[in-house]
C-alpha cells in the first residue's frame, strides 16, 4: 500500500510533470473507483494543473479555472489503498479505455492534447479500492476531513499528547488514519523496529525513553523514505520503497541489526514483521494463525 513517502514522491513527480499543462480529457474506467457525481470529471477539462498535494495518504491534483470563465479551482483526489498506483505515461491511446472496471485501468488524465501526455490511476487485482474524487475542495472527502496531524508534521510534545492515556497497542495506534495521518502498516514496522518497540506495547504507557526513541524513529524513517522516493520516477518508488525495508515483508531473513530471524504476525487480511531480538526481548509474539494450523 502507498504510505506517505511514495504518496508525497508521487505528488512531487506531479509537481514537475503535471503542473502548468492543461486537463484536456479525463477517461474514467471504473464507475465503482469514482466517489463523486457533481461536479462531473468532465468539469476538470480545460483547467490548469496549478499543483499537486499530499494529506496523509491522499494524493491531490489541484487544478484552476476553466477556459469558460469559472475561476474556481477544482481537485482530483485519489486514495490509492492497497493496490492502487499512479502511471504516468508521454503518450497514450487517443481512445477511451472500455469503462468495464475489470481491468486495471480506473482512470486516465489526458493533459495538453489526447493521446498526449498524462497519467493512469490503476489498481491491480480483483479487489477494486481506489477512490477517487472530484471537489471543490479537499475538506469534501469525507476520509480527508477524519485525519489526524500529518506524521511528519508532528512535534516530540504532539506525539506525547496523542499517546497520553490511549490502551491501543502501539502498532495499531500509529496506523490509525484519524489519530495520525500518513503511516500504513510497512513504514509502522519500520518505526517500531528503529524505536526497539514491541508491536503490542501498549500506547500510553511508554516511558520518556521509548516515547523518545519512537518520535526519533518515526521522523527518522520517514524523512529518510521521502529523501529515497522524491525525485524517482513514479515506476521505481515500488522498488525503491522494498529496497529499504528492515522488517517489513522480510520474514524468514536476518535483522540487518542483530542476525535474528525475522518473525511474522498474521491476522485474516493482513500481517505484520518484527525482531525478537530487538523488540520484544527475544520472546516471539503468539501467532493465532499458526496457533490454529498446529492444533
Amino acid at each position: 500500500m502507498p504510505e506517505l513517502p511514495e504518496v508525497e514522491a508521487l505528488a512531487e513527480h506531479l509537481r514537475t510533470h503535471a503542473v502548468g499543462r492543461r486537463v484536456v480529457r479525463v477517461d474514467p474506467a471504473s464507475m465503482s473507483a469514482l466517489k463523486t457525481y457533481r461536479p462531473p470529471a468532465s468539469a476538470l477539462h480545460g483547467r490548469e494543473v496549478t499543483g499537486a498535494a499530499r494529506h496523509g495518504k491522499f494524493l491531490d491534483l489541484v487544478c484552476g479555472g476553466d477556459t469558460g470563465g469559472d475561476t474556481g479551482g477544482l481537485h482530483l483526489v485519489t486514495h490509492l489503498s492497497r493496490a492502487g498506483w499512479l502511471r504516468w505515461h508521454d503518450t497514450a491511446s487517443a481512445a477511451p479505455p472500455k469503462p468495464t472496471g475489470k481491468g486495471p485501468i480506473a482512470l486516465r488524465v489526458h493533459l495538453d492534447s489526447v493521446g498526449g501526455p498524462g497519467f493512469d490511476l490503476t489498481e491491480a487485482g480483483t479487489q477494486k479500492r481506489l477512490a477517487v474524487y472530484v471537489v471543490h475542495t479537499v475538506a469534501e472527502v469525507p476520509g480527508i476531513g477524519r485525519l489526524g496531524p500529518d506524521a511528519l508534521g508532528l512535534t516530540r510534545d504532539d506525539l506525547a499528547g496523542l499517546l497520553r492515556g490511549r490502551t491501543e497497542r502501539i502498532k495499531n495506534l500509529i496506523t490509525d488514519q484519524s489519530v495520525l495521518a500518513g503511516i500504513g502498516n510497512a513504514y509502522s514496522d519500520e518505526i517500531l523496529h528503529v524505536a526497539k518497540l514491541s508491536p503490542y506495547a501498549v500506547a500510553g504507557r511508554l516511558g520518556e525513553d521509548r516515547l523518545d526513541a519512537l518520535f526519533a524513529a518515526l521522523h527518522g524513517v520517514l524523512a529518510d523514505a521521502v529523501a529515497r522516493s522524491v525525485g524517482q520516477q513514479a515506476a521505481k518508488l515500488k522498488g525503491e520503497k522494498r529496497s529499504g525495508m528492515r522488517v517489513h515483508a522480510r520474514t524468514g531473513l536476518p535483522c540487518p541489526v542483530c542476525a535474528d530471524t525475522v518473525r511474522e504476525v498474521s491476522f485474516a487480511d493482513r500481517s505484520f514483521q518484527y525482531c525478537p531480538t530487538c523488540q520484544t526481548g527475544g520472546k516471539p509474539l503468539a501467532d493465532r494463525r499458526l496457533s490454529r494450523l498446529v492444533k
